[in-house]
C-alpha cells in the first residue's frame, strides 16, 4: 500500500475527532517530522513484529476505508475509523507524533517527498506478508 494513501486516509478519516477536540483551534499540533522522525518510527516498528504486524494491519485497514469511503459507506468509514485509532496508538506514541506532523507536509513537495521515501522500507515489510 502507498503510504502517501495510509497517511491520507488516516487524516481523512480521524481529521472530524481532531476538528471536534481542537474547537476551533486552526493551529497544527507538534513541529513538523524531520527525516531523522522518519527513520526512528522506521526503526520502532521494524524492530518489533508485532508493531510491523500492527503497521500491516493499519495499512488494510487504510484500504477498507478508501473503498467504503468510495462507496459512500459512512458507517463503515465509521467503524473502520475506531479500528484505525486503536491500531494507531497501539503503534505508540512516536508513530502519533509522526503523523500529526505528517499532516502540515505537502507530500508533493521535496520535502514531503524525501520524508515519505523514507517511510518505504516499511511498505516492503508489509509486502512480504
Amino acid at each position: 500500500m502507498n503510504l502517501k494513501l495510509i497517511v491520507a486516509i488516516s487524516v481523512l478519516v480521524t481529521t472530524p475527532a481532531f476538528a471536534q477536540g481542537q474547537k476551533g483551534s486552526a493551529s497544527p499540533k507538534g513541529p513538523k517530522p524531520t527525516t531523522a522522525d522518519v527513520q526512528k518510527v522506521v526503526q520502532i516498528i521494524s524492530g518489533d513484529q508485532v508493531k510491523t504486524k500492527l503497521y500491516c494491519d493499519l495499512a488494510k485497514l487504510n484500504d477498507q476505508a478508501a473503498a467504503a469511503d468510495e462507496k459512500k459507506d459512512t458507517m463503515k468509514v465509521a467503524e473502520l475509523s475506531k479500528q484505525i485509532d486503536a491500531t494507531e496508538q497501539k503503534l505508540g506514541a512516536e508513530y502519533s507524533k509522526l503523523m500529526e506532523g505528517l499532516e502540515q507536509i505537502d507530500a508533493s513537495s521535496n520535502e514531503g517527498k524525501n520524508l515519505f521515501a523514507a517511510l518505504q522500507p516499511l511498505d516492503k515489510l508489509c509486502s512480504k506478508n
